[in-house]
């Protein structure tokens, strides 16, 4: 007797295409979630790392009755020396030999980075070495009432011309506290300030 074969069930090739190509859909349209998910995670994790920055900054000062590294008011450009000032490491200007902090006293101790030469979310070890970086590779940006006056320029007060386009005036919405730390978010820009805030940027500040 003939044997009679069952017809096997399989994919065709047009179906087999049909289903990759609602599998790359589904992806394209889950990507941009996914992608905002990852910059809210940046975001938060920036803004922990602020607090953290002031809070070591107000607790040298509580120690030492002065604040680390700064003369005056003037946002700091490099951010080594304060850094290894306040994690106790004996190098850089401020603190060679542990001369800004005799007493060697760990104020903040952030992880180093992963990858030295895009150096992102942690202290730079070798480009930039001891500059402590955002999640999106920029250095953080600190300025501390080196004045002591109880005040600090709000680095998003200036640009709406309340001061009156005059450079050595006090601008309108000057910060009273003794430190601020910010990071200039994924596009790496300040943001445009105006009535002391600032709009159209994805800064993340360490004052509101």
């Amino acid at each position: 007797m003939r044997r009679i074969r069952e017809p096997t069930s399989a994919f065709t090739l047009i179906e087999l295409l049909v289903v990759i190509a609602i599998i790359i859909i589904l992806a394209g349209l889950l990507f941009p979630a996914f992608r905002g998910v990852q910059n809210q995670a940046k975001r938060t994790q920036a803004k922990n790392d602020l607090t953290q920055i002031v809070t070591a900054v107000n607790a040298f000062y509580t120690e030492y009755g002065k604040y680390p590294v700064v003369v005056d008011d003037t946002p700091i450009a490099d951010n080594s020396d304060l850094f290894y000032t306040l994690r106790a490491v004996a190098s850089g200007t401020a603190n060679a030999g542990n001369a800004a902090n005799p007493r060697k006293i760990v104020f903040i101790s952030p992880p180093d980075v992963k990858n030295s030469s895009q150096p992102k979310s942690g202290i730079g070890t070798t480009s930039s070495t001891g500059q402590y970086f955002d999640p999106w590779g920029t250095p953080y940006k600190i300025a501390i009432d080196g004045n002591y006056d109880n005040q600090i320029a709000n680095p998003y007060s200036d640009t709406d011309g309340s001061a009156g386009g005059d450079p050595n005036a006090t601008p309108a919405y000057a910060l009273r506290i003794g430190v601020i730390a910010w990071s200039y978010g994924s596009d790496r820009l300040l943001g445009t300030g105006v009535g002391g805030k600032y709009k159209d940027s994805d800064d993340v500040i360490s004052w509101q």
